[in-house]
């Protein structure tokens, strides 16, 4: 089986949702910019869940796209190492794109995610019944902080990337009406704001 490498744009992403991580084989990387200075307990708290399989790494020096660099060196470094290995780089910055088609073509397995719940493996069954759904649902919004979505169309494209399978929007409008009746969320003239429990 593949090992899963997570390389985490800790300047650019700050992920809520570490412990989806520790239900499967993942090495994760967290890359810490030299003038950031604190993690969430959140984060250390998972990142300790995670064992030996998870590390920091602090780069030195500022700059612009330091931090990309030292990203883009080690999953040149990685891959070295293990060529069957797939790579997930958790960042909003599409400065690496470029550099993931290279290696697209040198048959290494790389994406760029936005967020955690992206990586294929974590991805809930599109067929698990509608209570599972709802659950994954709430644990992503929950950890989404201040990003929740904030129109039920951009809450409807939020609930498809958990899934397998893109959901029709039947489903989707039921999977809304089920957040509403249970009122986790409000839906006011397809505004929506969130009431779940912290």
């Amino acid at each position: 089986m593949a090992t899963n490498y997570v390389l985490i744009d800790f300047e650019n992403v700050q992920p809520r949702n570490l412990e989806l991580l520790t239900k499967h084989p993942f090495q994760v990387y967290v890359f810490v910019g030299a003038s950031q200075t604190k993690v969430s307990f959140d984060l250390a708290d998972s990142m300790q869940l995670l064992g030996n399989n998870a590390k920091y790494i602090k780069i030195s020096g500022n700059g612009q796209n330091a931090l990309d660099f030292h990203i883009a060196c080690y999953v040149g470094e990685l891959a070295a190492k293990d060529p069957d290995g797939r790579f997930y780089i958790v960042s909003k910055d599409k400065g690496f794109d470029p550099l993931i088609d290279h290696l697209a073509k040198r048959k290494i397995r790389v994406q760029r995610v936005k967020d955690l719940v992206q990586i294929p493996i974590l991805r809930v069954s599109s067929k698990t019944s509608s209570d599972k759904k709802i659950a994954a649902i709430v644990k992503n919004l929950g950890g989404r902080g201040q990003s929740r979505p904030r129109k039920v169309r951009t809450l409807e494209n939020t609930i498809n990337t958990l899934f397998t399978e893109k959901l029709d929007k039947r489903e989707l409008a039921s999977l809304i009406k089920e957040l509403q009746e249970r009122k986790l969320i409000v839906v006011n003239k397809g505004n929506v704001s969130y009431k779940l429990a912290h």
